[in-house]
């Protein structure tokens, strides 16, 4: 009589671990004081078992990239740097940050040439897709440098509504930036979720004050922090996680960087975002080039 077959799924714990969300020992102890979901049912058993490609796990109520060929990236780009994989004019674009990887990213979205700031680059195509789509909402803050003195009226027109030529459009928050209104030029801080071409600059123009200069700093619950100009980080673990939530019905909890299951602040996703390779992978200069060049079509602002 043959015996049956092993089941090869991983444990839990010991995936969780792998996804860098902590060591096996405190996964185990998060799943033991049911901090730990499967597929929308909280989990209290040790060595449960699990189906990397299928069952979503959430720790904190925040979803878990358990698979660690996916990798997700924060760049703040650069202007004069074309949004895409292959320039048929010769600018500079985004090989000169992914070539340097072994895996083939693509950016999420776009940021036109003369604007700068977060850019995510991603193999993971299923979520740039998501990310991208106008129908999740995903949050995009911008600081903008415009011409002429901003006004309290125009702010709360920009927050009321204007009418373009390819429809309305409103802003889900702006504001004036303390500091940044002098006689010929304002800061302004514009968020809104509308992913249409050159939106931030085509609003800002109706309103009477062309943008001077444009810098994107927040996406989702990502924030682009300290990261300089140019420079490119693995996201951690945390940001990893309130990146895919941010495809998923809405909880109303913002995470911004840590870790799941760190016990800081909402839902234990709060602090400071851990720079550097949390897989401990580093890229491949010798296979510079390797990447498949590809446009990732998409709106630039």
């Amino acid at each position: 009589m043959s015996e049956a077959p092993q089941d090869q799924r991983p444990r839990l714990q010991k995936a969780l671990a792998h996804a860098g969300v902590a060591s096996r020992r405190a996964c185990e102890t998060l799943i033991a004081s049911g901090r730990v979901e499967v597929n929308g049912e909280p989990v209290f058993e040790l060595g449960s078992r699990i189906d990397i490609a299928h069952d979503e796990v959430r720790v904190d109520g925040v979803v878990v990239q358990l698979d660690v060929s996916k990798r997700y990236f924060m760049l703040n780009k650069p202007r004069g740097v074309v949004s895409t994989m292959s320039d048929e004019q010769g600018r500079p674009d985004l090989r000169e940050f992914t070539d340097r990887f072994e895996e083939r990213l693509y950016n999420v979205g776009r940021l036109d040439t003369d604007t700068s700031g977060l850019l995510i680059l991603t193999n993971d195509g299923e979520l740039a897709h998501a990310l991208a789509h106008p129908k999740f909402g995903v949050e995009k803050t911008y600081i903008a440098k415009v011409r002429g003195r901003v006004t309290p009226a125009v702010i709360q027109r920009l927050r009321d509504g204007i009418e373009l030529a390819d429809g309305p459009i409103h802003a889900d928050h702006a504001k004036i930036l303390p500091g940044g209104r002098g006689a010929s030029h304002s800061l302004v801080e514009l968020t809104l979720h509308s992913g249409r071409n050159r939106i931030v600059r085509r609003m800002l123009a109706e309103v009477g004050h062309p943008v001077v200069e444009l810098v994107r700093r927040r996406f989702g619950p990502l924030s682009l922090g300290t990261l300089g100009i140019g420079e490119m980080r693995e996201l951690s673990s945390g940001e990893r996680g309130a990146l895919l939530s941010a495809t998923q019905p809405s909880d109303g909890v913002t995470a911004t960087g840590g870790r799941p299951g760190d016990g800081k602040g909402a839902k234990g996703m709060r602090g400071v975002a851990a720079r550097g390779n949390p897989h401990g992978r580093g890229p491949r200069p010798d296979e510079r080039g390797a990447n498949t060049r590809r446009d990732e079509k998409g709106s630039d602002r």
